[in-house]
């Protein structure tokens, strides 16, 4: 059966078939224990063969499972003959914490994009439901080592978003994502944090007070079961799961050789937005984000630029404009008459009207009106600008 309750007939499907029981409930937690985040191999027999099929052969080792070797068989057996789901339940519940996986009503169905990547399960800590705050969510992601501009760009860019009703997705690390996720709890917002390790233990400690607050104000989720730890590769493969979760990911100041790069890569392929807010050029810490600007990203500079990419139609960010000036009211023949002024001394009233383009009846006219509102004055038997025209004409000559 499909999410929304027809039948689909596709092997994924008999795959999911009794996902909402109890028993399959207790194997996707079992999988969840033994089977590394991402592995497409496991991915692949759930996929062929069923949950319950997988785990009973694990469980059971007299007939291994095709595209593995002996050793890497005998090492999944070991971890099964570890796991005791039942027990992960008991002490999630404990914490707070709800196992959410493919076919019940809390699951996000765009997590399926990942096909044989797909996560077993999310374990999920928070009242909210992720399936309906992942239909509206943008990841902000970025540098651990973040400058004041990277902070201060992914708070407001956070703070943005969440003040126009998206969801602020990150990974709960130090630097942009920590700054995302404040951005978005300031400004009073729904926050995500997927952590690379059991959602009951915080990491980094550090930011152990960040995510207990987005956990009461937001959702705290991750595929590894309680107590479990993070390493290098997991944090890798948890960026999928950001990735593929959101509409689009947004990088706030990356090098090279950022993490944050990964989850970007991984919205291409998945066909999510891909956007960069840039950096200055001398930057190492925007240089991933260059590159990828200079690719297939787009480049944002605000939340509302961030909406009209993610966002439904006529969800468009304001028209970029300079300041309004004084001139700028004036009526466009006022203006080129004010514009054929000279900077510096007088002119006849001739040599304005052939400068506007225009008779010089009409220059003299245009003239007089410019001197009651305060931007020309007779001198002579010519005209010159005021002090105050000659701020707004330069005004104006600088934003051309």
């Amino acid at each position: 059966m499909g999410m929304d309750g027809s039948a689909t007939g596709d092997e994924r499907s008999r795959a999911d078939s009794g996902g909402r029981g109890h028993g399959a409930l207790l194997d996707r937690v079992f999988l969840s224990r033994v089977v590394e985040p991402g592995d497409e191999v496991v991915g692949r027999w759930v996929r062929e063969f069923g949950v319950g099929e997988v785990v009973r052969r694990l469980r059971e080792g007299v007939e291994p499972l095709p595209g593995v070797s002996f050793k890497r068989w005998e090492g999944l057996r070991a971890r099964g003959a570890r796991a005791e789901p039942g027990v992960d339940l008991a002490v999630a519940r404990e914490a707070g914490v709800r196992f959410v996986g493919p076919g019940d009503v809390e699951w996000p169905g765009q997590l399926d994009d990942l096909g044989d990547a797909r996560p077993m399960g999310l374990w999920v800590r928070g009242r909210a439901s992720l399936r309906m705050w992942a239909l509206r969510s943008v990841a902000v992601v970025g540098a651990r080592a973040c400058t004041e501009y990277g902070a201060h760009m992914a708070a407001t860019l956070a703070g943005g978003l969440a003040e126009r009703g998206w969801v602020v997705v990150s990974g709960g690390a130090y630097g942009v994502d920590g700054a995302a996720h404040r951005g978005a709890l300031g400004a009073g917002g729904a926050t995500v944090a997927v952590l690379a390790c059991g959602v009951d233990r915080p990491y980094p400690r550090g930011h152990t007070q960040l995510i207990n607050r987005i956990a009461e104000q937001g959702l705290v989720i991750g595929e590894l079961p309680p107590g479990d730890h993070p390493t290098p590769s997991r944090f890798i493969v948890r960026n999928r799961v950001i990735a593929a979760l959101t509409r689009g990911t947004v990088v706030v100041e990356a090098a090279h050789r950022s993490g944050s790069l990964v989850t970007a890569r991984a919205a291409q392929r998945l066909g999510r937005h891909t956007i960069g807010v840039p950096g200055p050029a001398t930057s190492g810490l925007s240089a991933g984000i260059h590159e990828l600007l200079r690719g297939d990203a787009v480049l944002v500079t605000d939340a509302a630029e961030v909406v009209e990419l993610v966002g439904d139609m006529g969800e468009l960010a304001p028209e970029r404009r300079g300041p309004v000036l004084p001139r700028d009211l004036l009526e466009p023949a006022a203006r080129r008459v004010l514009a054929a002024l000279p900077g510096r001394g007088a002119a006849g009233a001739g040599e304005v009207a052939r400068g506007a383009q225009t008779t010089e009846d009409d220059a003299i006219a245009r003239l007089y009106e410019l001197r009651s509102l305060g931007y020309v004055e007779r001198h002579g038997d010519g005209w010159k600008l005021t002090r105050q025209a000659m701020i707004s004409v330069r005004a104006g000559r600088s934003r051309c």
